[in-house]
């Protein structure tokens, strides 16, 4: 897992076998604030608090009291450095321990961080020798407690934390959507010997039970049985082996299945049972399955008891015995889907190594809040999960001489759930799964690997160096950004589940990321400006044309110039290779060359009926691109609903992402739509018409993560209708979402192998009305 940028790592070499140089590992070490660390049997984790300085694209109003001259800019654009906090989370072997303390303590400049949180098994023996004997001050803080700290935190925190692992299925991880509730769960800890924790709230919960057969008696005997004294080379050889060798099944007591009973044939009668009445050698890998089998099975059905006792559904396990390995999850899985028969799942933590750290690391950072935050993962600066199994890729799966490491970047907001989601706990943002559908998955790597290194004048790399010509250095950043973006999709080529579900929304986001992390906080600012200055120029005429129609004639211009304007997305290669190659392209065209009805999905007509009865009371409106979509698509359209009676909250990006229209350009947007149009000047006096920002800055939506402002907003004025607009919120994400209110997504499709297997072709237009069916009632 080297990462680039490791051509120095002469002058810092820690160690000869590290794959990563430390300041590769050890990032923004020098503002480090908090420190935490978990010495674990064999692992040691540690966790930092850190500020990050990066670049962000602010735009700001200008002063239009004075005479304009024509081809003035509408709003001018700067490039300024801005403070984030960021958590750093790093993994690696007890070895390289002391070095890496050595290399953090000559690097530290604040008197902070002298003081270190620590917990872990581990912690008590290497206090003494390491820490203290640093100069470092050191809290011992109780493990389980830290345990259980960062269990909460992780799955408020990561979306798709949580995965069922499925040995034999096309993809062996599924994820888990979060969960607005996280409580109450079962937390099964199986290090040495297994802890039963029930967690009902963030600081109320209770050991319930426990075992001494654990991980340290599939080591101990597994050490005993086949002389092999590491854990891992031990559970290599269980994945070889075969255990019905060496156990004793119904089969071989009575024969065949025991029907009476239930009991099938296979069934495990009696662990290491041949092994008192067979008189000859056993193999190491056969002991070695027949153990992991007996420990697992002890601990699933154990699991499955307390979690029938306290009527619990969620059962978490993690602890040192499971740290990712497939054989673990493998026969952990297939014990607790035996005694539940299939009633309980068992879940398992992308990150469940760094639980005790980041427990530890919230201890000693409360005075901060990082609870009143929400977290997001920087994918940008995290390693993803890699399965350990030795036998599917040893090079890419090799843990030792390497650092794992998750980044989390604080959020300026607090996400929420949509208040309008039907049912928030079965709400999944994405449509397509791609690593549960390879086609899929091959055709976006190969559309996101093209958009990167493509021919045509606006690849991402182009763009980013365009929107800083005046910088020298741009070259070199865009490059180093091409490089790690290229190593993040080559992963991913090969470990689909590495970032949790591996959505279209996903490879958007860690290309966001990537391109944060090389300082390019917005390539798109410059055509932004450009666009939104030229369309402006044109409303006024697009809304007298549209008043000279007839009700029915309006309606339907109205909804046809949205989806024209939708067409105009840099995003999409299809229209970014037009809009590069020909200039003049503009919104007649593009509405030539939307399809003609009947639309690919076409509820128009239950549309128009609606809209012959009563006004909504207030229409949510998630909105796409900047430039003619904005401009001449969406307030047209948004204009009508006003002069019907229907408020309206336009939600946009926090942030920039593509050429999405961001809420502090929807801000100057309107404020010039306003002066033009009496009719949105009169709504935005009248608070009818309210701009908010909706969190996210990434091109797809999450409905289960959106600012938490937005989200009281649209629960005071009992919003009824939401509106979803362009390719990436309505058809990559929220397709299927349910709603409890009326819904249009609309979409025009600029993919033409997505619109193939929709059905259509490009261009194709997606006018998708529903309205729940309680409502129908």
């Amino acid at each position: 897992m080297a990462l680039s940028g490791g051509a120095d790592r002469g002058s810092h070499s820690m160690d000869k076998s590290i794959t990563l140089p430390p300041d590769e590992i050890f990032r923004n070490l020098e503002n480090a604030k908090r420190f935490a660390i978990d010495i674990g049997g064999s692992l040691t984790k540690l966790a930092y608090y850190s500020t990050v300085q990066h670049k962000v694209a602010k735009v700001r109003s200008f002063d239009h009291s004075a005479k304009e001259t024509e081809g003035d800019p509408l709003y001018e654009i700067s490039v300024q450095e801005e403070i984030t906090a960021r958590l750093h989370f790093i993994k690696f072997e007890n070895a390289y321990i002391e070095t890496c303390l050595d290399f953090i303590k000559d690097h530290l400049v604040n008197t902070e961080t002298k003081v270190i949180k620590a917990t872990g098994g581990g912690a008590y023996k290497m206090i003494q020798t390491c820490l203290e004997f640093k100069d470092l001050l050191v809290d011992k803080e109780d493990e389980m407690t830290c345990l259980i700290k960062g269990c909460n935190f992780v799955l408020k925190n990561i979306p798709h934390e949580a995965f069922v692992y499925a040995k034999h299925a096309d993809s062996e991880f599924r994820f888990q959507n979060t969960h607005p509730d996280i409580f109450p769960y079962l937390l099964i800890n199986i290090g040495s010997g297994v802890s039963i924790v029930k967690v009902e709230a963030e600081d109320k919960f209770e050991r319930i039970g426990g075992s001494s057969i654990g991980g340290g008696t599939f080591w101990g005997l597994g050490a005993l049985l086949t002389k092999t004294k590491r854990f891992d080379e031990l559970l290599q050889l269980a994945s070889k082996g075969q255990h019905t060798n060496v156990d004793m099944l119904v089969k071989d007591i009575y024969g065949g299945a025991y029907g009476s009973l239930g009991l099938t044939g296979d069934l495990i009668a009696s662990s290491f049972g041949k092994s008192a009445t067979t008189d000859k050698e056993f193999s190491k890998e056969d002991m070695a399955k027949s153990l992991l089998h007996m420990i697992s099975n002890d601990i699933g059905q154990l699991a499955c008891l307390y979690a029938k006792l306290h009527n619990l559904t969620r059962v978490y396990f993690g602890g040192f015995f499971i740290r990712g390995h497939p054989v673990t999850m493998h026969t952990i899985t297939y014990s607790i889907n035996f005694f539940t028969k299939g009633e309980v799942q068992a879940l398992f933590l992308r990150h469940e190594g760094y639980l005790g750290a980041i427990g530890a690391f919230l201890k000693g950072a409360e005075e901060d809040n990082p609870n009143q935050y929400s977290w997001g993962e920087n994918y940008a600066g995290s390693s993803g999960l890699m399965s350990v199994s030795p036998e599917l890729n040893p090079v890419q799966r090799a843990r030792s001489g390497t650092f794992d490491m998750l980044e989390m970047d604080r959020l300026e907001r607090q996400l929420v759930n949509l208040p309008l989601l039907q049912d928030p706990t079965s709400y999944i943002p994405d449509t397509v799964d791609l690593t549960e559908d390879a086609l899929a998955r091959e055709h976006w790597l190969y559309c996101f690997e093209e958009a990167l290194d493509g021919s045509t004048g606006s690849t991402v790399v182009k763009r980013a160096i365009a929107s800083q010509k005046d910088q020298p250095e741009a070259v070199e950043r865009a490059e180093k950004f091409r490089q790690k973006y290229r190593h993040k999709l080559q992963t991913l080529r090969h470990q689909p589940f590495a970032y949790g579900s591996l959505t279209v929304r996903s490879l958007l986001d860690t290309r966001e990321h990537c391109l944060n992390e090389f300082n390019f906080p917005d390539p798109y600012s410059k055509i932004k400006q450009k666009e939104n200055d030229m369309a402006l120029k044109y409303y006024l005429r697009v809304v007298k044309s549209v008043e000279e129609l007839s009700w029915e004639q309006r309606q339907f211009t109205l909804a046809k110039g949205l989806l024209a304007g939708n067409v105009f997305d840099w995003g999409a290669k299809a229209v970014s290779d037009v809009l590069e190659s020909d200039p003049e392209f503009g919104f007649e065209q593009a509405k030539q060359q939307l399809q003609e009805r009947p639309w690919l999905v076409d509820a128009y007509n239950q549309w128009i009926e609606r809209l012959k009865g009563p006004p909504h009371k207030c229409a949510l409106f998630f909105v796409d691109n900047s430039g003619i979509d904005i401009i001449l698509g969406v307030f047209p359209f948004i204009r009508e609903l006003l002069i019907r009676g229907t408020e309206v909250v336009l939600a946009s990006n926090s942030g920039p992402a593509l050429n999405d229209v961001t809420n502090s350009e929807l801000q100057i947007l309107t404020e010039r739509i306003a002066a033009m149009d009496p009719v949105i000047h009169t709504a935005l006096k009248e608070d009818r018409l309210a701009l908010v920002q909706n969190g996210s800055s990434s091109p797809c939506l999450d409905l289960s993560r959106l600012d938490k402002v937005l989200a009281t907003v649209v629960r005071e004025r009992g919003t009824d209708l939401v509106i979803i607009e362009g390719m990436g919120r309505a058809i990559h994400t929220n397709y299927y979402a349910m709603l409890s209110c009326e819904s249009l997504k609309l979409a025009v499709i600029k993919n033409s192998w997505l619109a193939e297997r929709l059905g259509g072709k490009l261009f194709s237009v997606v006018f998708k009305y529903e309205v729940p069916s309680k409502a129908q009632g």
